[in-house]
């Protein structure tokens, strides 16, 4: 698309990608040359899932590892939010990092990510869509911060009724009562993050890459995740990944400090740090390193160091 200049405000400049509805793109405030991201949907779209994602940005204001909106109002045939411009995806970085992370990056996600996910429970709301996509490490200082965002799918917390749903969200994370087509809670997203962060240690999960019509494989995919333990999803992985599901389907009150103790005590155990050195920490350190040398061994092979030398 051309250029777009919103209401003198803002411009875009390149386009990030789709979220799971609208354009994200690249932006800058006209006047004062801060980069933004900015989210466009069109007028037409009823209803507006990106006014209601602007809602509740309001309600989650202040919270950590929440993106600011900075502004949000209509341009052309547009709907457009202008928020934090964030880094990468997880999923992203996991590309990056050959899709598999160390126990280590899985913890140290998993210790941000649990106390997130409580913050909007505790402001009346469930995700409905956690997937790695949509958590996105912060720029700058906030490097080493995750972000939860693309939650234009997110609603209130409702008691549970006998009304029925299509699947909301992405069936690969979908949680099992999501499947079922019952009202979700704040346990149902506890579950997706479970399938996450399983994701990111094993490299995939037991349901990936099957081969059926739309409505067969949904149906094959929550029968694996009712009975995950015979289809391999906790094998080869430390005990805690299991007694977290055990905790969330329990019955009893969800207690986010005891499920944050679970990853925390095996952190400990594993003498790790938390030195926010993440895998692609790491390869991005060991990358300059080598462009460095590469720079460096060029610079001595110049005719010009030749001639210094003899």
């Amino acid at each position: 698309m051309k250029p777009l200049i919103v209401r003198d405000k803002y411009q875009l400049d390149l386009r990030l990608g789709g979220g799971s509805y609208g354009e994200v793109y690249q932006g800058h405030d006209i006047k004062t040359g801060k980069e933004v991201a900015l989210k466009l949907e069109y007028n037409q779209v009823t209803p507006s899932q990106l006014e209601n994602e602007v809602e509740i940005y309001k309600e989650l204001d202040g919270g950590n590892g929440i993106p600011r909106v900075f502004w949000y109002g209509s341009e052309c045939e547009f709907r457009v939010m202008a928020f934090e411009l964030l880094g990468p995806s997880l999923e992203d970085l996991f590309n990056y990092c050959d899709r598999k992370f160390s126990l280590k990056t899985v913890l140290l996600l998993a210790d941000q990510l649990i106390p997130r996910f409580q913050y909007i429970h505790s402001k009346g709301y469930i995700h409905r869509d956690v997937k790695p996509d949509n958590l996105l490490m912060g720029v700058g200082v906030h490097g080493n911060t995750v972000y939860t965002t693309d939650i234009g799918l997110a609603k209130e917390i409702e008691d549970r009724d006998r009304r029925m749903y299509s699947v909301v969200g992405t069936l690969r994370y979908a949680s099992i009562n999501a499947h079922l087509g019952k009202e979700q809670s704040p346990r149902d997203d506890m579950e997706s993050l479970g399938y996450v962060l399983l994701y990111f240690l094993k490299g995939s999960l037991p349901w990936q890459g099957l081969n059926y019509k739309s409505k067969d494989k949904e149906n094959l995919i929550s029968q694996k995740k009712q009975q995950a333990e015979e289809y391999g999803l906790f094998e080869g992985v430390p005990i805690e990944f299991k007694k977290y599901f055990e905790l969330i389907r329990s019955g009893k009150e969800l207690d986010y400090r005891r499920l944050r103790g679970l990853f925390r005590g095996l952190f400990c155990r594993q003498h790790f740090q938390y030195d926010n050195v993440f895998d692609w920490t790491i390869l991005v350190f060991q990358e300059k390193l080598e462009a460095e040398q590469e720079t460096s061994e060029a610079e001595q092979n110049t005719p010009e160091a030749e001639q210094e030398t003899s």
